[in-house]
């Protein structure tokens, strides 16, 4: 929705604000209120910073005791999620807090697994908690519903085996709804009650369905990787048909975009845009590897895996790129965030950087 940020940069790309260590992970960064909440790990130790927009000063951290060893792959996977003055964390191993955003301190706290019964997942949690209304939603092996302020529970579902994707609340016929990739496939829960609703099997080797259900009006689409590809389904209320099936756009773990009726994606190791109504491919853009795109005031922001982050217009008819910039070194598998004139960019290893793409 931001609008009006520049992609006029100087040759060694935009003016870095500042660059600090969070430690391991692929968290993304929630903005709000001039701050910055992200997660890192540090010799077995999950850490939630609070950071200052404007330096990347430490306002406040937490920390608490947590492997995170993600079958080879460490450190938190899940963002925090900001709703008011709370904070909403899931841990690698499970654990779930709701912090104080001002001070940072423990509202209240459950152990999904201990508490709830959820399965652990062959890589870890890296459910990004939701909220809507009262309620705080997880998609983990089983789908929980709880009261956002206390973290008792409202409902839970049965479990599915860990998969890796968030949940998302959309409106049918103005009910509320969830749409949850978990390794059963598509599967549709009234958001009141947690009862099944409708699903679509969709198998991935390794149990990978890892990305976030995109819901358009009442179709849906999903992706995976490891050769599995995409498909869009219609959603009529009480079951899901498919629309089409293909190859086409195959997401490892970052969702595609949706606009003015493309996706724009990364199938595999290659950005690459399609027909959402058909599937059909309109351009490919290799160069990026496996990375992470967003979208913003009609441009895409795409980090390669390779701390390339590339801007073009999110257009149909071609690759059509406006800056490019080297902004980071070492493995780069978290999406890039846009707020208020800055972009935040950060690897595995822990580098997060704030760039200046503010008008001038």
């Amino acid at each position: 929705r931001e609008k009006g940020w520049s992609t006029k940069w100087a040759d060694g790309g935009p003016t870095v604000l500042w660059k600090t260590s969070v430690g391991t992970g692929y968290s993304s960064v929630s903005v709000s209120k001039n701050r910055v909440y992200t997660v890192g790990n540090i010799d077995k130790t999950d850490i939630v910073y609070c950071l200052d927009v404007n330096n990347g000063s430490v306002i406040w951290k937490y920390s608490y005791p947590c492997v995170a060893d993600g079958a080879g792959y460490p450190g938190p996977a899940s963002t925090p999620i900001i709703d008011g003055n709370s904070v909403y964390i899931l841990s690698r191993e499970g654990h779930l807090f709701c912090l104080n955003a001002d001070t940072g301190k423990v509202i209240w706290s459950k152990h999904i697994v201990d508490d709830f019964g959820a399965q652990y997942p062959d890589w870890g949690f890296s459910c990004s908690p939701q909220v809507f209304g009262d309620k705080l939603i997880l998609a983990v092996s089983l789908n929980l519903a709880l009261n956002k302020k206390t973290g008792d529970l409202i409902w839970k579902t049965q479990n599915y085996h860990g998969g890796y994707s968030s949940p998302f609340v959309f409106q049918y016929n103005n009910k509320s709804l969830i749409a949850v990739f978990n390794t059963v496939g598509l599967m549709i829960f009234n958001l009141d009650d947690g009862k099944e609703v409708a699903r679509a099997e969709w198998k991935t080797d390794y149990n990978v369905n890892a990305v976030t259900p995109i819901v358009s009006d009442s179709n849906i689409f999903i992706s995976s990787n490891y050769n599995a590809g995409g498909a869009l389904y219609k959603f009529d209320g009480k079951s899901l048909t498919q629309i089409w099936k293909n190859k086409n756009m195959r997401n490892h773990f970052n969702s595609c975009v949706l606009w003015q009726g493309c996706l724009y994606g990364f199938d595999m190791e290659q950005l690459r845009c399609i027909d959402f109504k058909t599937g059909a491919v309109k351009w490919t853009q290799k160069g990026l590897g496996m990375g992470s795109v967003m979208i913003a005031d009609g441009k895409l922001i795409a980090l390669g895996d390779n701390g390339i982050l590339a801007i073009a217009e999110a257009v149909p008819d071609g690759y059509k790129e406006l800056a490019r910039a080297k902004v980071l070194d070492g493995l780069c598998w978290t999406v890039p965030v846009l707020s208020n004139g800055k972009i935040y960019c950060r690897n595995h290893e822990g580098d997060l950087v704030c760039l200046d793409v503010k008008a001038k």
